[in-house]
This record gives structure tokens, C-alpha cells and sequence, in this order.
């Protein structure tokens, strides 16, 4: 015989609280309540002095329960990094990740938990802040000055498309043009000025040789799209390292005579795959 409760008037009613509460429970988290052994009813006179307490007896119910929580856990691959309440929750944490471009938003999920112990649990804000990770930012690492090709393979016949415009990088007289020079190729264009007068980059790209080349002197070099690179030789100042990303119309050198020059001027050179074009084909 199993042990007495006490009294109810009203078998109903008490029973549809004992249900809800095994379903819902009755605290934060709390997803359903397991209990073995569920009360009996037996119908019974009840002496004059003896009372329905249905309160009471679901109070003693609740203590014979075992709570299952609900939550979620926020997973790095197989490892459980954090747990919040909701699934909306988790769906936020991972959102806000991708958004700030965490290096390790690919392998975030979530998983749905249950169990009799309630996890610490983590606010959305926090949650991102714990869990994000600063991206891996691919740099290419180039030598510290690069590699100029100083070959003079030009093209004489039709004009290429470069695909990109470029705008003159400084402005002054024309003193050597591009095409056979006595015995040799002048494989660019030389455009005097004075010493120290700005030179800027014809058009956006990154700068793979700023150093001292033979005869070029100080040159820098910067490629663009398409194969397309700018040559600028014979310069005073390098303002451009090697590796750096410059925009069209940046300052990168200064004019000057160095290498195989006879006065300050710039030296420019348009190469498209490694063969020298016209540069008066697109600027002067």
C-alpha cells in the first residue's frame, strides 16, 4: 500500500495540474518533469474534521520529480564553447560572429540540450565577444625589393588593352621616346622635370620592387590588373616599400637622375606580361 497524500474533492482538476506541471514544470528553462510514479486515486468518506488539500499534495508531488532544463549549446566543431537559454539565442551568437567575419564562423553550430543541471548560461553580447576570433588576413610576402624584369622584349606592333586608365604620373617635356635607340631598345618613355618634383602612381596597385636596379637607379615598380605593370625609374626618393597597396594619383617617389641618367628625369615604362608597350599608345 502506497503512501497517503491526503485528500482531494476534486480528482479532475488536481490531475490537470499534475500533467501541466510534468510537461512545463514551473521554473526558467525547465522542459518537461519526469516522475516515476505517478499518484493513485481511491474514493474514499472523509470524516467531518478531515479536508480537502490539493495544494498541498502537489507540493509533495513536486518534490518526488526529477527537472529536465532545456538550453542550447553553442559548438566549435565538436567542442560545446558556451550555452545560452533559447534557440533564438544561439542563432544570434552565430550571426553576430559571421558578421564581425570571426575566422572561426564555418565551423560554429548549435545543439539543443537536456539534462537535470542547468548550465551556466551566457548573454548574446558575451557570447560573441568569448567566441570571436580575429580574421587570418592572407598577406603575400615579397623579398625586400621585389623583382624587376629589366629584359627589352617591347611590342611594335598594335596597341594592347590594358583594361585599366591611367592618369600621367608628372608632367613635363618629352626628351626620349619609346622604340630603337642607336644599337639598343629604349623600352620607355623619358619625361624631364626637376629633381624632386612628385611622381604619382598611374593607377592603383601594389608596389613589387621599390630598390636600386642598374641602370634604372632608384625604380619602383608597381603591378596592376590584367598583367599590366608601370615601371618609374631614375627617381630620388622611394616613398613606396614593396608589398604596399597604392591608389592612383599617390605620391610613390620623387624625380631625380639616378642610374644610367644624364639629368633628373622620369623614366616610365608600361609592360603588359613582361613585354614592354608604347607608353604615348595611353598617356602624352
Amino acid at each position: 500500500m502506497g503512501n497517503l497524500f491526503g485528500y482531494t474533492s476534486d480528482k479532475s482538476k488536481l490531475q490537470n495540474e499534475i500533467n501541466e506541471y510534468i510537461k512545463n514544470g514551473d521554473g526558467d528553462n525547465i522542459a518537461f518533469v519526469q516522475i516515476d510514479t505517478l499518484p493513485e486515486y481511491k474514493i474514499c468518506l472523509l470524516k467531518k474534521d478531515n479536508k480537502a488539500n490539493d495544494e498541498e499534495i502537489f507540493e509533495k508531488i513536486k518534490t518526488i520529480g526529477t527537472p529536465y532544463y532545456k538550453y542550447y549549446a553553442v559548438t566549435e566543431g565538436a567542442v560545446e564553447k558556451l550555452y545560452v537559454a533559447t534557440k533564438e539565442e544561439a542563432e544570434n551568437v552565430i550571426a553576430g560572429l559571421k558578421e564581425k567575419n570571426s575566422s572561426n564562423k564555418d565551423k560554429l553550430a548549435y545543439v539543443e540540450k537536456y539534462n537535470t543541471e542547468l548550465a551556466e548560461l551566457t548573454d548574446t553580447e558575451t557570447a560573441v565577444s568569448k567566441l570571436y576570433e580575429k580574421p587570418v588576413v592572407q598577406v603575400t610576402r615579397y623579398a625586400s625589393t621585389g623583382y624587376a624584369n629589366t629584359s627589352q622584349t617591347v611590342n611594335t606592333g598594335a596597341k594592347v588593352n590594358l583594361g585599366i586608365t591611367l592618369a600621367k604620373p608628372v608632367s613635363g617635356v618629352i626628351t626620349s621616346r619609346f622604340g630603337s635607340r642607336g644599337r639598343g631598345t629604349h623600352t620607355g618613355l623619358d619625361i624631364a622635370t626637376n629633381k624632386g618634383t612628385a611622381i604619382k602612381a598611374a593607377a592603383s596597385g601594389r608596389v613589387t620592387y621599390s630598390g636600386t636596379k642598374g641602370t634604372y637607379g632608384n625604380l619602383i615598380i608597381i603591378t596592376h590588373s590584367n598583367g599590366v605593370q608601370t615601371y618609374y625609374a631614375h627617381c630620388d626618393k622611394l616613398y613606396a616599400t614593396t608589398g604596399e597597396q597604392v591608389s592612383q594619383g599617390q605620391t610613390i617617389a620623387t624625380v631625380g637622375s639616378t642610374g644610367n641618367s644624364t639629368g633628373p628625369h622620369l623614366h616610365l615604362e608600361i609592360r603588359v606580361n613582361g613585354i614592354a608597350q608604347n607608353p604615348q599608345n595611353y598617356l602624352y
